[in-house]
């Protein structure tokens, strides 16, 4: 390639980068800009500048609506994320090291079906998971929202992937020395599955914070609902044309953005450490 083709190319490339990264940002920067504006500002300034800050008054309306209700949904979505998206990793890391690491009759039939499972949409599972739960007094618990988060076949075939990875002298090693099978997965395989267990843990936890329709059809009560559906409430509230200024709903947004950008910064080490053993293999 000559170099009047090469720059050529790369000025593309750096064009496509550039409208892409643009396609993005605006909407974020929007959202930013937005929250820190009163109910007045919000429809009669440029939206995509700062007008009179009002940024404090919002996030004290946020917080006390509603006898700080807010906070509750935000108590609720940490308790069923970080619960919820712990089990599920803990389960998907035992699964699938025990799908990589023993021989067993019928092992790759259970790993096709769970291969297989990762493409039925989580939405289609919401309504026989309402009918099963309803059956068993589960309807309006914390049980009907974390239960289904457990099981995650996706985080099972990542697991397991990253499972093969052990080496085979490494756990025969251990089991000579007298190491049993949990003592090998806590101690040895954990560790070396890490980047995976990461990874694992932020897609479930994002899953069950920004997860809607599920709690929506679960939960009644407003003590137990998450900040994604309360959020939604708020909206429709605004539209019916309740006392709930749009600023004051999309401050809320903004707020409950917050704690996922906290988690992947905190994480950013494990994934780095993935995509740089994913290299190597």
């Amino acid at each position: 390639m000559t170099p009047s083709r090469f720059a050529l190319s790369r000025a593309g490339i750096l064009l496509i980068t550039g409208l892409a990264s643009l396609y993005f940002i605006i909407p974020i920067w929007w959202f930013v800009v937005a929250s820190t504006k009163s109910s007045g500002d919000l429809f009669s300034t440029n939206g995509l500048w700062f007008a009179v800050m009002n940024l404090g008054p919002n996030l004290a309306r946020v917080f006390s609506e509603s006898d700080g209700i807010f906070l509750v949904w935000m108590r609720n979505s940490l308790f069923y994320g970080i619960v919820g998206a712990g089990a599920g990793t803990l389960v998907s890391a035992m699964a699938g090291y025990a799908l990589a690491q023993y021989r067993f009759r019928g092992r790759e039939a259970v790993f096709n079906v769970v291969l297989g499972s990762v493409l039925i949409p989580t939405l289609l599972l919401t309504i026989p998971l309402y009918l099963v739960f309803s059956a068993i007094g589960l309807i309006n618990t914390v049980f009907a929202v974390l239960l289904p988060i457990i099981i995650n076949p996706f985080g099972i075939y990542l697991a397991r992937i990253y499972a093969v990875s052990v080496p085979d002298e490494v756990i025969e090693a251990a089991r000579i020395d007298g190491a049993g099978e949990f003592r090998i997965f806590f101690t040895l395989a954990a560790r070396i599955m890490a980047p995976a267990l990461a990874t694992i843990f932020l897609i479930l936890f994002v899953g069950v914070w920004s997860n809607f329709f599920l709690p929506q059809m679960m939960l009644i009560d407003p003590q137990l609902q998450p900040l994604a559906l309360g959020i939604v409430e708020w909206q429709s509230q605004l539209i019916s044309g309740a006392q709930i200024p749009s600023n004051i709903v999309i401050c809320a947004a903004l707020v409950s953005v917050l704690p996922l950008v906290a988690l992947f910064l905190a994480m950013q080490r494990f994934l780095r450490a993935g995509l740089a053993a994913g290299s190597i293999k």
